[in-house]
């Protein structure tokens, strides 16, 4: 009884805290897997259009070559973003971020919103990443600023920018600052405006776990996160063609023509498509009909609020503070895409 007692004593607290089965990364199916499902439905789509009689009838060839264009384009992008992803998850010390954030959360948030260019990965990571912040001790204002800056200024989605608007910098500077700015604006608010009731915090992401194999994690990591963004890469890019080929130019110039409705236009569509924000530039890239101020909006306001991102931050943190914080994200993003589109475009 001595003895056992003892050994309770020297248990790692992480196999209290963290059970096998509370890591998310572990989990390969169900969600992640209906996506890879989706991923390879698209894919045969595709290929299957690619097929002689009236499937090579003019718009049908148009819809295939958007399509087909768009993913080829932006597929390697996701794929390496995805890769670093994992090797962050798998090879970065846990309590990185809490040793570097300053303790005053003012100052924390700006902080936090730059330091976002370390996270090469998609949306999808961003959200277990903040709820992990947030359980190691980072408030949760500079916690929401590295969520919403992370997948939109990372190196990886702003070569892909620049790849999408050759020749044209100043897409890539204001895509930028408008994240950056939306991302700081909204920490700032949820300082001074933000409830710590409307949150829900989950089990926590602890990163690597001792005694596993960070290769293994680095697998399980890329495996989660490619999965993850493939599937709405592949439907994101399949959707925007559609968008493209069926849309009567009528119903586009109707919002391309006025400055503001093209902006709420494209912003709203960020939202449904839900485009990968490794390969979101080269579908605003493609929407040429609209201003680049639109687009710009497009790149600022799909990164942070999109359908999948309000299921995951619902899942995550509650639905109080997912319907409150996407809301207000979305004002404070085409608020400052106007802003910053205005100045630089």
């Amino acid at each position: 009884m001595q003895k056992t007692d003892e050994l309770v004593d020297v248990a790692p607290p992480s196999a209290i805290v963290a059970p096998p089965d509370a890591h998310p990364r572990r989990h390969v199916t169900g969600w992640p897997l209906s996506v890879g499902i989706a991923t390879a439905a698209g894919l045969v789509a595709v290929l299957v259009l690619t097929g002689g009689g009236w499937l090579n009838q003019p718009a049908v060839a148009a819809w295939r070559t958007v399509c087909l264009a768009i993913t080829v384009q932006a597929l390697p992008f996701l794929l390496l973003g995805t890769a670093l992803s994992g090797a962050i998850n798998a090879f970065v010390p846990a309590d990185l971020f809490t040793r570097i954030l300053p303790r005053r959360p003012a100052l924390a948030v700006p902080v936090a919103g730059v330091a976002g260019v370390v996270l090469p990965g998609c949306e999808c990571a961003s959200v277990p990443v903040a709820n992990s912040l947030i359980r190691r001790g980072v408030n949760p204002a500079a916690a929401f600023a590295f969520l919403l800056s992370a997948p939109a200024i990372n190196p990886i989605v702003l070569t892909a920018t620049a790849v999408a608007f050759p020749g044209n910098p100043a897409m890539v500077a204001a895509r930028l600052v408008a994240s950056l700015l939306t991302a700081a604006a909204m920490g700032w608010l949820w300082l001074w405006l933000g409830r710590e009731e409307w949150l829900r915090p989950a089990v926590r992401n602890t990163g690597h776990r001792p005694g596993r194999s960070r290769w293994k994690e680095f697998r399980l990591g890329f495996q989660h996160d490619f999965l993850h963004a493939g599937g709405f890469l592949v439907l994101g890019a399949m959707a925007a063609a559609t968008f493209n080929v069926a849309v009567p130019s009528s119903v586009l110039d109707t919002f391309s023509g006025s400055p503001w409705l093209s902006v709420l236009f494209l912003a709203g569509l960020a939202v449904l498509l839900a485009v990968c924000s490794e390969a979101d530039a080269f579908v605003a890239a493609s929407l040429t009909g609209f201003s680049p101020t639109a687009r710009l909006a497009f790149m600022v306001v799909g990164p942070m609020v999109d359908l999948k991102l309000i299921a995951l931050q619902t899942g995550t943190f509650g639905r109080a503070f997912a319907l409150r914080f996407s809301s207000a994200t979305t004002a404070v993003a085409v608020v400052a895409s106007v802003l910053i589109g205005g100045a630089l475009l």
